[in-house]
């Protein structure tokens, strides 16, 4: 082993939001900390570059947060979402500890925007950052070389050494080299298998090849593979993820927020037959808008089309890419191309079936249908107004959930029950433990500041 690797009291496995609380946390805990980020750095900090906020809970208004989102409201949303596959311990230790994890972000350089409005409904529950995910993880890079922790990066972890549930070492390839580093601790923090195609296909078949990875392309899931191998339990099936509509001409990978489409609840949504399969209105945006990816994800192909007219148009955020726009809806269905017979058809039918209301996109309206299977239960308005305007809608994977099952300590559970004295996890690779399936928007970044603050401490506190 070269002298320039020492033992390291602590080794952290990734780059992102959750790796860089871990590494502050154990470097402030006292630890030496070594992180190894397999990406260049131009490319570093996976998902969180992407991230935008962290969902808080809070008694009273704050600086950047309205009215008070308690305990049990943010519980709740994450039953409706989960439908209640989530470890309560788990969850309920994350939400506690998100405002004290606020403070800790702000004192730590972490600038954020004041409150949003609009159809977001996202200015009581969810803090944005200034700047977005790559300021913050700038912040705490800059934070981290400050205090000494070494980071490495085109570092992969390609082997560990693991005896008897304790870490011993790693093999890190970088710059095509092998290194082992031998460590007292290990934070495993990186992501989940999402850009590993071959993986996502033995769940969901050929499928897979028209998924859209809307994150990095350099979570393949490595080190979640060699944990399973080495002992440690598994949480939640392979076909769980974080999935959104994406719009299907976005790139194969690292599209990011950007390429989403919010156009959904405001219009009909219907497959490549021309045909809806599901309520457009069930529920606020940030409640239901990861359903949508793993809907689409089931259709034929795995392509939806996403219609709305000129009432509604205007009333999101706009598009990276043109919508395709027409007269008629007979014309727009051979833009899309959709079958003209049938989207007319399913058009009419939607427009018959409206009850009117008083609209409102920023709330639970009373616009809704009646006699339709499935009926839209709010903000359904007739499509009736040209200029239509139409988008092609793939699954985007943020996320996937399968992942090591974890303690309240961060410390990763081996298959016979038992916790590992040092080896912990935190971020897109433990999230599993709360959330099963389903999504409620800015918990990744709750669930990966809360549980990287933990695994660092806990990690420096195994070195001794």
């Amino acid at each position: 082993m070269s002298d320039a690797f020492p033992v390291f009291d602590v080794l952290i496995a990734g780059g992102g939001n959750a790796a860089m609380c871990a590494a502050l946390s154990a470097r402030e805990s006292g630890a030496t900390v070594l992180v190894a980020e397999c990406a260049p750095q131009h490319m570093r900090a996976g998902n969180s570059r992407h991230a935008r906020n962290f969902r808080c809970m809070h008694a009273s208004p704050t600086s950047v947060l309205t009215d008070a989102y308690t305990e049990e409201e943010y519980f709740s949303d994450l039953l409706k979402v989960t439908a209640g596959h989530t470890n309560e311990e788990l969850a309920r230790l994350a939400i506690r500890s998100s405002p004290e994890c606020f403070a800790w972000m702000q004192q730590h350089g972490v600038r954020f925007q004041p409150s949003l409005a609009g159809t977001l409904h996202l200015g009581r529950t969810n803090a944005f950052f200034l700047g977005g995910g790559k300021a913050l993880v700038n912040t705490y890079y800059a934070i981290a070389e400050q205090l000494g922790v070494r980071v490495l990066y085109n570092a992969e972890v390609t082997a560990l050494r693991v005896c008897g549930g304790r870490f011993e070492s790693a093999t890190i390839t970088t710059d095509g080299s092998p290194i082992e580093i031998r460590a007292k601790a290990l934070v495993a923090a990186s992501g989940g298998f999402e850009a590993n195609i071959e993986w996502l296909s033995e769940a969901w078949g050929h499928a897979a090849m028209n998924f859209i990875i809307r994150g990095t392309p350099y979570n393949r899931g490595k080190i979640l593979r060699l944990l399973l191998d080495h002992g440690a339990d598994q949480v939640v099936d392979p076909s769980q993820f974080h999935a959104i509509a994406l719009d299907a001409r976005a790139p194969k990978f690292d599209g990011g927020i950007v390429t989403r489409l919010d156009t959904l609840p405001l219009g009909i949504v219907v497959n490549q037959r021309g045909q809806r399969f599901y309520d457009e209105g069930e529920d606020l945006w940030p409640k239901r808008y990861a359903i949508w990816g793993r809907l689409i994800a089931q259709q034929p192909d795995q392509i939806a089309y996403s219609i709305v007219d000129s009432k509604t148009a205007g009333l999101v955020m706009p598009s990276a890419f043109p919508a395709m726009q027409a007269r008629t809806i007979r014309e727009l269905a051979g833009l899309l191309p959709l079958p003209a017979d049938a989207l007319e058809a399913t058009v009419a039918e939607f427009n018959r079936s409206v009850v009117d209301g008083s609209f409102d996109h920023t709330l639970l309206d009373n616009c809704h249908t009646r006699g339709l299977s499935p009926d839209k239960t709010h903000w359904a308005l007739k499509l009736d107004s040209p200029p239509f305007y139409g988008y092609p809608l793939r699954p985007g994977i943020t996320f996937t959930y399968l992942g090591v099952k974890v303690n309240r300590y961060g410390q990763v559970v081996m298959k016979d029950g038992r916790p590992s004295p040092n080896i912990f996890a935190a971020g897109e690779i433990m999230a599993g433990n709360i959330l099963g399936q389903g999504y409620v928007a800015g918990i990744g970044m709750t669930i990966g500041t809360v549980f990287g603050r933990i695994a660092g401490q806990g990690a420096a506190s195994a070195t001794r």
